[in-house]
């Protein structure tokens, strides 16, 4: 072959390639900046390591006919995929490109992101997919359709084996909606990102109901309101930069262990300040993120689904320099009771940790369920299982700390020694007990006051017997259903101890095909 031929074919794969990199016309490239948006490739670049992406079919192109599709075959056919480095470490990424058929999904389109999800799978590395795209291709009707299947398939057979994120940056609807839907985490931005089943037209014409697409769609909708959207940013830059963070977090598959970090702050740091966040009254909220900082490694705390189902919290940090996965209960929200959603979002974590080796540690300050005909009606007991079962089927490291409130059922299922916590560890301030004072004075001593000449201070005597009695943490010592009672100056040290002789806790399952969550 001579020199002369061979340079020839280095052109032509090089005019290839520039087609490729400028699969779209410069009009729509112009739009997607004007809208505040990125293009596909300048999202890739923003978020791996410079230099680092190796892209895969650069040069594929569908094979569809009719509606004039023959007569237009870009490069990419819609979708950049490939694998690169955060932060050195290895991550495989599909990037929709909405300059090119409006990031619609064909066959071909489909199958180079089956392509890359088999790569993470198979080797064992966390797969990114930034979603901007109208659905599904018309043009290819069906095969488009089947293809959306195998992607799914695939968001199941990698579930919990690796960490799937999907960042949304532009539309999602119809099917495209449920590959996210079974990732790990989904981020959305404010203004830009919409994710629905069926948009405002249809909406309009099925059931009469007038809505905006920022309302029905919107990422503050899906924060907020359904629980869809996990993390939600004011830009792109800013989402893609908390992707790399978060991944910080996370292992880069289930059989490792999550990335720790040299400690930069000190393990035997005593924690004083938690004892002055106590109010007097029992009856006081606190903020149970502030009490979370404090214990964590430089304040330093990634919360999970902050928008939604506030009246419990949850996130990531670290305790000498090791991930821990945190859920407490926030009695400055609904005095932290627990409900349908904060039930549904603190199942879903503890299931996060487990599924990747994250210990957990759970702050429990929680005066029972939510009553009500709602919560009833809407499955309360059911919802309340998952969290249950969540804590109950978890091998991770797992820790209790009881701050104050620990009544009832709730008490139970938050992660109590009853259903497989490693240690529990109590405040002074704790209070174990069937219910709250009131309640159960009303209970047990119905009669006496009924007969009572003065019931209001005989029951307010009642009550302070009870609360002498029963609400605090000793009793509950003396059965060692708590491991001990420690002073809140000494939580973060106890904590990191603890978590220290955990290191190398081994739990086998029985075996079986998978448990069934009472979903």
């Amino acid at each position: 072959m001579s020199e002369q031929n061979m340079s020839d074919k280095i052109a032509e794969l090089n005019t290839r390639r520039e087609q490729a990199l400028h699969a779209g016309s410069a009009r729509s490239v112009e739009r997607q900046h004007q809208k505040g948006k990125l293009t596909a490739r300048e999202r890739i670049d923003y978020l791996l390591d410079e230099g680092s992406f190796q892209e895969l079919d650069m040069l594929a192109r569908h094979r569809a006919h009719g509606m004039g599709l023959e007569d237009n075959r870009p490069y990419t056919d819609g979708v950049v995929t490939g694998f690169g480095t955060i932060e050195g470490r290895r991550v495989c990424i599909f990037s929709q490109d909405f300059t090119v058929f409006g990031g619609a999904l064909g066959e071909v389109f489909a199958e180079k992101i089956h392509k890359v999800m088999d790569l993470a799978t198979s080797v064992g590395v966390p797969m990114i997919g930034l979603n901007d795209g109208a659905g599904a291709r018309i043009q290819e009707g069906v095969v488009a359709l089947h293809s959306y299947g195998g992607i799914f398939y695939r968001n199941v057979a990698s579930s919990g084996v690796i960490p799937q994120l999907s960042v949304i940056l532009g539309p999602c609807a119809g099917g495209a909606v449920y590959s996210p839907a079974m990732t790990d985490f989904i981020f959305m931005v404010k203004e830009t990102s919409h994710m629905f089943i069926t948009g405002p037209d249809v909406v309009k014409t099925v059931t009469g109901e007038d809505v905006t697409l920022e309302e029905l769609g919107g990422a503050m909708s899906h924060a907020t309101k359904s629980g869809v959207a996990t993390f939600v940013y004011d830009d792109e830059k800013q989402c893609l930069d908390e992707v790399r963070y978060l991944l910080s977090f996370l292992p880069s598959n289930n059989l490792e262990m999550p990335p720790s970090q040299e400690p930069t702050d000190d393990p035997e740091r005593l924690t004083p300040e938690l004892a002055e966040m106590m109010p007097t009254s029992s009856n006081q909220p606190y903020d149970m993120k502030k009490v979370i900082s404090t214990v964590l490694d430089d304040g330093d705390y990634l919360e999970y689904f902050p928008h939604w189902a506030q009246n419990i919290t949850c996130g990531f940090g670290r305790l000498n320099g090791n991930v821990v996965g945190i859920v407490g209960n926030q009695p400055a929200v609904l005095a932290g009771i627990l409900d349908i959603d904060s039930s549904e979002k603190a199942a879903r974590f503890v299931r996060t940790c487990d599924s990747f080796n994250i210990p957990i540690v759970t702050f429990v300050d929680v005066p029972g369920f939510m009553p009500g005909v709602d919560q009833e009606y809407g499955g309360i007991i059911r919802h309340g299982a998952k969290l249950l079962y969540a804590y109950c089927e978890s091998t991770v490291p797992r820790i209790q700390v009881i701050t104050r409130k620990a009544y009832g059922g709730a008490y139970v299922v938050m992660n109590s020694k009853s259903v497989g916590a490693d240690f529990a560890f109590a405040w002074p301030s704790a209070e174990l007990a069937v219910m709250g004072p009131q309640g159960a004075v009303e209970v047990v001593h119905k009669r006496e006051l009924a007969d009572s000449v003065d019931p209001s201070a005989r029951r307010k005597e009642l009550v302070d017997e009870y609360v002498d009695r029963y609400a605090n943490p000793y009793v509950a010592a003396e059965r060692g259903f708590v491991d001990d009672v420690i002073d809140p100056g000494e939580t973060r040290r106890v904590l990191i101890k603890a978590l220290a002789v955990l290191a190398t806790k081994k739990e086998e399952l029985p075996r079986r095909k998978h448990g069934n969550v009472p979903l």
